[in-house]
């Protein structure tokens, strides 16, 4: 028969054995060759302060990817959104390479920019503005981009399209309306191809004021479902568009005569319409730059092309909780990765570490102005260097840094102011 004795020390070894498992391992060394390129790169052209870096071959393949699933079945334009490349020489950079002059935006002041540095833009709106938008856009707007023909702005409802048909009356303006459908995503829009018909009718008998230009029907939910529904889903998004364009088409053909833009999809969900989809009209941002909230397998192929780039301002011993500090010495025996402390210049960004690894947050140390980060002894980063970050999106990152910087292999190629987001 077992003792007691021999069964409390087994116990206690097998316990010893699962906590030595359990225990983190360590993550020591440098910048991999890419990053360490990155990093002698902007030390030799003394930048001084975090920067986000585009690289641009990496980008540049991005943009091809996109290019050719449009291309694939029936060709759909690639709409640029600007929300995701808030910068007017990117979105150029972009449109140049892809052959596309459409994109979308989604702030008021973004539309008068783009308006005045790229008047030969198509762009429709990606969410409905306040009428005080729309009026101040009216108000504010000089130069030769015609807003007749080249700006459609986003209506999702009866009440919204009645204040801007009484703003159009009292400007004298006629506006393109392009209607904001719900295929799914149940953020708003025409829920039923019922209800876009009452709105259709207004647009019809008011045309002075107002003209069709399309649907839009985002589709974003897909990217949040489990792998086994998403096909499923795609169905039904592409059916439930499918019947607001069949309703037009019976309904009203008076308005279907013109070019129209039947706007969906996004950068999770764009490739799901490369056939058996009524949309004309693709929106594409965030996949050209692939921030890592984009790791998905509809995207498996696309490169991460955007880095926060932030000096090391300090490193030492990480000397524990302050108050605490006794803590240190059990927290770096449990886990050496945490036997250092490193403050960058700046922070709390939405990003995450991403070289050199083993580089993880210091919760205790979240800040905009010195952030701290926990590294292994082994860590090659030194005061000076600089880490590295990826976003996990890219729109608010990328209008934090002032200008962006375009880099092509181990060279500065190009600084783009970002968009004004005042105005």
């Amino acid at each position: 028969m077992v003792s007691r004795r021999t069964l409390l020390l087994g116990g206690t070894a097998a316990a010893a054995t699962a906590l030595a498992f359990s225990r983190p391992a360590e993550s020591s060394g440098g910048h991999a060759p890419y990053y360490a390129k990155l990093n002698a790169l902007l030390r030799k052209q003394g930048i001084d302060r975090p920067v986000l870096l585009i690289d641009l071959d990496r980008l540049d393949r991005n943009i091809d990817r996109v290019v050719q699933s449009a291309k694939t079945g029936t060709p759909r334009t690639f709409r640029i959104v600007a929300k995701s490349v808030p910068s007017p020489a990117l979105v150029e950079y972009i449109a140049k390479r892809a052959g596309t002059e459409s994109v979308m935006v989604f702030h008021r002041p973004f539309i008068q920019e783009l308006a005045r540095l790229r008047p030969q833009s198509d762009l429709l709106l990606g969410k409905p503005m306040p009428v005080a938008a729309v009026d101040t856009f009216y108000k504010q707007h000089k130069g030769p981009f015609d807003p007749s023909r080249q700006l459609q702005w986003l209506v999702d409802s009866d009440a919204r399209l009645a204040q801007y048909l009484q703003l159009a009356k009292g400007q004298g303006q006629r506006l393109r309306i392009n209607l904001e459908i719900d295929v799914g995503l149940h953020r708003g829009g025409f829920t039923t191809p019922a209800a876009a018909a009452q709105a259709l009718r207004v647009i019809a008998a008011n045309p002075e004021q107002l003209m069709f230009s399309g649907f839009m029907g985002y589709d974003a939910h897909i990217m949040g479902l489990p792998g086994m529904l998403v096909q499923g889903e795609v169905v039904k998004v592409k059916a439930r568009y499918a019947a607001f364009a069949d309703m037009l088409a019976k309904e009203f053909p008076q308005l279907e005569q013109g070019p129209l833009t039947f706007n969906g999809a996004g950068s999770p969900t764009f490739r799901h319409h490369e056939a058996g989809s009524r949309i004309n009209d693709i929106s594409v941002g965030t996949a050209l730059l692939k921030p890592s909230h984009y790791d998905l397998p509809a995207l498996a192929d696309f490169e991460p092309a955007a880095f926060i780039a932030t000096p090391v301002l300090k490193r030492h011993a990480n000397t524990g909780v302050p108050t605490m500090e006794w803590l240190s010495g059990p927290i770096v025996a449990w886990d050496r990765n945490s036997a250092d402390i490193l403050f960058a210049y700046g922070g709390n960004w939405l990003a995450n570490p991403e070289s050199p690894t083993g580089i993880t947050k210091a919760g205790l140390y979240t800040s905009s102005n010195q952030e701290g980060y926990l590294a292994a002894k082994g860590v090659a980063l030194a005061p000076d260097d600089f880490m590295f970050l990826r976003p996990t999106q890219s729109e608010a990152v990328l209008l934090q840094f002032g200008d962006l910087v375009g880099i092509r292999g181990d060279k500065i190629e190009c600084r783009w102011p970002v968009l004004e987001a005042h105005l």
